[in-house]
Parts: structure tokens; sequence; C-alpha cells
């Protein structure tokens, strides 16, 4: 498939590396506690989604026939679809965050974490219609895969801006459970 195709799938798909900024030395001690409690249980769907990133990019940089495309697609994008789900209840388990406003910005977060959740469930559905032996229909069926992308993370987005303006960014950045290694650049 072509290297567009490949820089939009995994420019939507690595959501979660917003988090991979440098820790901050917050010295709000509960607010660090209440990330802890978050980032340890979101560093396993942290890692299955840099796993389902790596997957797609790879079928789409590579000469991947159709079928292994869309086997791959669709599995990444059920895997991020759970993991996704799984964070916002993490971070609704967590209990509020102790900020202004911790259990509307806890609230908020979660739903959005739900919206990408089913975001990525909608993109699997659309993957597993497409007819990989039409190769042309397949390709601008990808296309339009691609396209739904930026709304499929768009919620996780909100929701990391939530946390974010909430004033948890420096307590989850600091936490190793949210930190995700940078991409490295990919050749052109």
């Amino acid at each position: 498939m072509n290297k567009k195709l490949a820089a939009a799938l995994s420019g939507g798909a690595v959501l979660m590396l917003v988090l991979s900024g440098c820790g901050g030395d917050d010295s709000d001690g509960k607010a660090n506690a209440w990330a802890k409690k978050v980032c340890d249980q979101w560093q396993p769907e942290l890692k299955k989604i840099e796993a389902a990133n790596a997957d797609i990019k790879r079928v789409a940089t590579e000469s991947s026939k159709p079928e292994e495309v869309q086997k791959t697609d669709s599995a990444a994008f059920a895997t991020m679809s759970e993991s996704y789900k799984t964070m916002g209840t993490a971070l609704q388990q967590a209990g509020s965050p102790p900020v202004k406003n911790g259990a509307a910005t806890q609230d908020a977060a979660a739903k959005g974490f739900e919206s990408t959740s089913k975001g990525y469930a909608d993109l699997k559905v659309k993957m597993d219609a497409l007819d990989p032996k039409d190769q042309t229909k397949f390709a601008d069926g990808l296309k339009e895969v691609a396209g739904g992308l930026e709304e499929a993370t768009k919620g996780g987005k909100d929701a990391l801006a939530q946390l974010n303006a909430g004033g948890l960014d420096k307590a989850i950045n600091s936490q190793k459970g949210c930190q995700v290694a940078a991409p490295s650049p990919s050749p052109k």
C-alpha cells in the first residue's frame, strides 16, 4: 500500500504518544498516587496499542497482499478498541482525581476514551467489509478507513486534553506506566 496511507494510519493510531513528555516534579503526592493507580493499569494497554500500530505500519509500508493488510488492520483496530475501553474503565476505577473539578475531569476523560474505543470498533467493521479481491475498491476503501482515523482518535485526544487541563499532566507524565517510547522517524 502507499506510504501516505501508512502515515495516515500510523499517525492517527499513536494517540497515546502525547503522554511521552518529560516527567515533572509535582509536589502533590495525592495527584501522583492517583496517576500511579491509573498509569499502572494503562501500561499494558499502551504496549498493546504500540504493537498494533507497528503492525498497521508494517503491512502498510511493505508490499503486503490486501488480505494480509485487511487481517492485520482489523486485528489491530480490535486491539486498540479494547485497550481504549480498558483505559477508560481504569480511569473510572481510580476514583476522582485530587484536582479542582476532579469528578467532571475524570468523567469527561473516560467518555473520551470510550468514544475512541467505539471509533476503532467502527473502523474494524469497515475494514472487515472491504473486498481484498478487488484491489481498486480495496485501495479506495483503505483511504476511507484512513480518513476515519482522525474522528476515531478525537475522543482520546480530548480525554488527554481534559486530564492535562485538569492539572494532571505532570503527575501522569511522571509515571513510568504512562511513558511510551517516541516513534523513530519513518523513512520517506
